[in-house]
């Protein structure tokens, strides 16, 4: 039974535009969903992703983003996700606890079994039924995210994709890792395609999974 789906993947691979996609079908084929992100899914959140994203003077010591990360998931789980569970939704999620291994774990280098401990006490041991992670050569995403900067005429806000290309790099190696080890949850999507063929894709493991 399908009840909380999650995106993962690299910045500019196209999260936020298959996931929007996906959101729009299921209310096509009747089903009640809710879409929601990390961090930010909670008022809360919000202010955390503004302290964790925006790009300032001062540096945040990575055990500091960490555990900033931690409380943004611990009150969106509270607030949204399993109230939303609980009333029968579908909830879809940009971004959980896949990201924080990821990026703080491979990235960062902090000890992996001491992060899925902390998202252990975050998420209250709640994990995704499917993980669709969209995956592309780090270049590609970050050129995807520059284009897109030029062609808004906006500055990043966001401090990860200032980061250099190994810690890209290293992000990428983790998803994918951890998607070997967890093959049942998750499906890797080639993000290198046209949009709409990746949604097209998206869409018909969707449909096998609510068969």
């Amino acid at each position: 039974m399908l009840r909380f789906i999650t995106f993962e993947g690299g910045d500019g691979t196209g999260k936020t535009t298959q996931i929007r996609a996906l959101e729009r079908y299921l209310k096509d084929l009747g089903r009640s969903c809710l879409l929601t992100r990390e961090p930010g899914g909670t008022a809360l959140g919000g202010l955390i992703r503004k302290v964790l994203l925006e790009v300032g003077d001062h540096e945040i010591a990575p055990a500091t983003e960490l555990f900033l990360y931690l409380a943004d998931r611990a009150q969106h789980v509270n607030e949204v996700i399993l109230p939303a569970i609980e009333a029968g939704k579908i909830v879809l999620c940009d971004r959980f606890t896949d990201s924080t291994v990821a990026y703080q774990g491979y990235g960062r280098g902090i000890e992996l079994g001491l992060l899925r401990r902390l998202n252990d006490i975050a998420d209250r041991g709640f994990r995704p039924d499917l993980t669709f992670l969209l995956d592309c050569p780090a270049s590609v995403g970050l050129a995807r995210t520059a284009r897109r900067q030029s062609e808004t005429k906006r500055p990043s806000e966001d401090r990860f994709e200032r980061e250099k290309i190994e810690f890209h790099e290293k992000v990428r190696a983790g998803f994918l890792e951890m998607a070997r080890a967890e093959p049942q949850r998750f499906r890797i999507i080639d993000a290198l395609r046209p949009a709409e063929e990746i949604a097209l894709e998206i869409r018909t493991i969707i449909d096998q999974e609510l068969s």
